[in-house]
């Protein structure tokens, strides 16, 4: 029997057999096809004919939204996480994550460490 849905773009659809749900992503009205991105990723395209053709229902957005849309990171989420301060940045001999606030100095007679580069950042700080 064919559905009544319409495709709706950002709208979530659950097969009524599988309950596997998925999103729609775009819809061309040139070729006459609706792409769905599926929970777990899988991106699949269907022509208005096999959409009519699907035994499909509205569904709710997952609770995990984000597992259909590829998000990995969580700065992808709109927030901004780090630990990383601007003096970690500027001070690249020093000890990372030092809470003190004093730095650890590297020695400048090992061998492999050029002394006039780490000279010429020490005149950057200032």
């Amino acid at each position: 029997m064919p559905n009544e849905l319409d495709a709706i773009i950002e709208q979530w659809y659950a097969h009524v057999d599988k309950g596997q749900r998925f999103y729609v992503t775009a819809i061309d009205e040139l070729d006459h096809t609706i792409e769905a991105q599926h929970f777990d990723g899988d991106i699949e395209e269907f022509t208005f004919d096999e959409w009519r053709a699907l035994e499909i229902e509205l569904a709710e957005a997952p609770e995990n939204w984000s597992g259909a849309l590829d998000i990995g990171e969580r700065d992808d989420l709109g927030t901004e996480i780090t630990d990383t301060t601007q003096r970690d940045w500027n001070a690249p001999q020093g000890e990372f994550g030092a809470d003190s606030g004093e730095r650890r100095e590297l020695p400048r007679d090992e061998p492999g460490i050029d002394a006039d580069a780490i000279d010429v950042e020490a005149d950057l700080e200032d």
